[in-house]
């Protein structure tokens, strides 16, 4: 299991612990997180689980492949650097602290 940390785009916090083998995405869905819709249900075939990672954590997380990369062209704001899409970050023990920011939308 790993604490995450889901922030709503006004702030609210929610921390949950999600179990390893799952997605950022399941954990935010298994536990009624706001903010995260998962239109294609973790297929990675749109950007309705985009999310900005925290800054310290930016560099922690495995590369994203070319199929992420392009989803995020249609994600709403997308960032350099923070932007991922939670449907492709494999939780495990290594993401036990990581820390999530909604964006104000999901398209």
């Amino acid at each position: 299991m790993a604490k995450i940390t889901y922030v709503e785009f006004g702030g609210t916090e929610h921390v949950v612990e999600v179990a390893t083998g799952l997605t950022v995405m399941e954990g935010a869905r298994d536990n009624n997180i706001p903010g995260i819709e998962a239109d294609c249900g973790g297929a990675c075939a749109c950007s309705t689980c985009h999310v900005y990672v925290d800054e310290a954590w930016a560099d922690k997380l495995p590369a994203m492949d070319d199929m992420e990369e392009d989803m995020l062209d249609f994600a709403f704001e997308p960032k350099p650097g923070q932007s991922r899409l939670t449907c492709q970050l494999k939780v495990s023990d290594d993401l036990d602290g990581l820390k999530v920011f909604m964006p104000e939308k999901q398209i």
